[in-house]
């Protein structure tokens, strides 16, 4: 659905799409749910290619961000306590002070990324945002989380750096999220109940006995997959079924391997992976965002599955301007 909205949208309002030897300055925003690596995104940042928007974490009474210090083992020592540990979106006036930033310098349209609406509000703030700016901008909702929102965060500051208008950047981004799958193992189904990201239905799994769940990210909400008796087993079906769709992508594929307080686990899937896929890149290993991992809880294990679509280290490193 995202996708679709975001075809609708650069067919209306694209202005390269009549234009085709324009080149367009469009600025890319996301949130800090898109887990991108920071060695890729640093040269974007400071120069206002690309801002990531941190999303606030609140343990007990006391509010984070992204970013700070220790806030991940913060929020584990939080969940391992049992003391309460809630997200929220950032607010309207965040994007619209974002989205004036990126006008003041020079940029023409805004393209803004943003984690799944159907796990939090962050695409609706940003759209109030955009309501109020008189610079162009294109939100996306791209129905997905981690790296996956990430992946097609990364796809639109390519389509950004060829000169592209708003419609064909944020048409990328949505194409490229919709070709991505999330694939994920928790030991505990009861931090994502308590966040009310999963159905109460589902979350009985978590209850039977020696039962671990696979979980999905489909038209961006988990969902269960599977039901496996034992942790071992859970991650060993994780691993069969990450392969089963990389296999079945023949134009080449990347991984991403998330953890969060288990990065000794995540080191050993993805070297599994790696070993029954001989023809994927290397995995990305990453810690949860704090925003994911404050749902997710202690000992997930994702996987996101994304198509290779000409991306390098390199990616965004011009600038049409």
């Amino acid at each position: 659905m995202a996708a679709m909205r975001a075809k609708q949208d650069a067919a209306k309002r694209d202005s390269d799409a009549t234009r085709p030897d324009a080149v367009v300055r469009t600025a890319v925003v996301t949130d800090s749910a898109a887990a991108l690596p920071a060695a890729w995104s640093a040269s974007l940042t400071a120069d206002g290619r690309l801002t990531v928007i941190p999303m606030p974490v609140m343990v007990g009474d006391e509010i984070y961000g992204e970013g700070e210090d220790d806030i991940s083992q913060t929020i584990a020592l939080a969940l391992a306590s049992g003391t309460s540990v809630k997200t929220s979106r950032p607010s309207p006036g965040q994007f619209e002070q974002t989205y004036l930033a990126a006008q003041r310098r020079g940029y023409e349209a805004v393209v803004s990324v943003h984690i799944s609406g159907g796990l939090s509000g962050t695409a609706d703030a940003a759209r109030l945002a955009a309501a109020r700016v008189g610079i162009p901008v294109e939100v996306v909702d791209s129905a997905t989380v981690g790296m996956a929102l990430g992946m097609a965060v990364q796809e639109s500051v390519r389509a950004a750096a060829e000169g592209a208008g708003a419609g064909t950047v944020a048409a990328a981004a949505a194409a490229q999220a919709a070709r991505t799958k999330v694939y994920f193992y928790v030991p505990s189904l009861e931090q994502l109940r308590r966040g009310g990201r999963i159905g109460t239905a589902a979350s009985l799994w978590g209850t039977m006995l020696a039962i671990k769940p696979i979980l999905a990210v489909d038209d961006g909400k988990i969902v269960p997959l599977e039901k496996v008796r034992s942790a071992a087993k859970a991650v060993a079906r994780l691993e069969e079924i990450v392969a089963a769709d990389a296999s079945a992508r023949p134009d080449g594929v990347r991984l991403a391997v998330h953890h969060f307080g288990n990065p000794a686990e995540a080191e050993s899937l993805a070297a599994r992976l790696a070993a029954s896929l001989p023809h994927c890149p290397p995995a990305q290993i990453s810690s949860l965002p704090a925003v994911l991992a404050a749902h997710a809880g202690l000992g997930v294990l994702a996987v996101i599955v994304g198509d290779r679509s000409g991306m390098g280290e390199d990616t965004g490193a011009a600038d049409p301007g």
